[in-house]
C-alpha cells in the first residue's frame, strides 16, 4: 500500500492508520514493548531471588540455578544474572566450599567423605571441592572424631566392648570418617576408659591403614 503523497513525503493520515506502520519506520510496536517489560520483570525476579537466598547463607552457583528454575526464571536469564553476581564476587564456589567444610566439620563433626558427598550434591566442581577438603587435615579429623566418641560414650549404658566398638565405629562411619581412622580412634578411647580391664580383641580385625 502506497503511503506517500506527492513529492515522496509520508502521508501521515494513512501511516497513522496502518497497523504495520511501526514496523515500517523501525519503531517498537506494542508487542515488543510488552516483551521488553516482561524480560525486565523476570530479571528483577531473578536478582531478588538470589539476594534473598544469599541473605540466609552462602550458596553454590548450581544451588542458585536450581532455585531460579523453581522460581520460573528461564535458563538464559538465570545464567546472565548469576554471571553478574559471580563477577561481583557475591557468588564464589571456591569460597563457598571452603566455608562449608569449616562449618560442617566444626558444628556437625562431619568427616571428609560426608563433606565431599554434600558438596557434590550442591554442584561444586572438582577443583573447588578438592581445595576445600585440603583445608581439613588428618589431625583435625582425628580430634573431632575423638570428641564425638567421648560424647557418645558419656551417654551410653552399653558395657559389652564389642557392641560399643561396633556402634561407635558405625557412628563415625555415618559421619563420613574412614574405616581405619574410625577403628583406631574408637579403640584408643575404649582402651583409655579401661572400664572392663582392657578391650577384648576376639572377633575384631583392624582394617588396613
Amino acid at each position: 500500500m502506497d503511503t506517500t503523497s506527492e513529492g515522496g513525503v509520508p502521508d501521515t493520515d494513512r501511516v497513522a492508520g496502518d497497523p504495520h506502520a511501526a514496523e515500517a519506520d523501525g519503531s517498537e510496536g506494542p508487542d515488543s514493548a510488552v516483551e521488553a517489560s516482561g524480560a525486565a520483570d523476570v530479571e528483577k525476579t531473578a536478582r531478588e531471588t538470589v539476594y534473598r537466598l544469599l541473605a540466609v547463607r552462602a550458596r553454590s552457583r548450581v544451588e542458585l540455578l536450581w532455585a531460579l528454575s523453581r522460581a520460573g526464571v528461564d535458563s538464559d536469564t538465570a545464567h546472565s544474572v548469576l554471571g553478574k553476581f559471580v563477577d561481583a564476587g557475591l557468588v564464589d564456589d571456591t569460597a563457598f566450599a571452603a566455608e562449608w567444610v569449616r562449618s560442617r566439620h566444626r558444628q556437625r563433626g562431619l568427616g571428609r567423605r560426608a563433606l565431599e558427598e554434600e558438596l557434590r550434591e550442591k554442584g561444586v566442581d572438582d577443583d573447588a571441592l578438592s581445595a576445600a577438603l585440603d583445608t581439613l587435615d588428618t589431625d583435625d579429623e582425628v580430634s573431632r572424631a575423638r570428641e564425638l566418641v567421648r560424647r557418645k560414650l558419656a551417654g551410653t549404658t552399653v558395657t559389652d566392648p564389642k557392641v560399643r566398638m561396633r556402634r561407635l565405629v558405625g557412628m563415625l562411619a555415618r559421619k563420613g570418617y574412614g574405616e581405619a581412622l574410625a577403628f583406631r580412634v574408637v579403640r584408643e578411647e575404649l582402651e583409655a576408659l579401661d572400664e572392663e580391664g582392657g578391650l577384648d580383641d576376639e572377633g575384631f580385625v583392624a582394617p588396613d591403614p
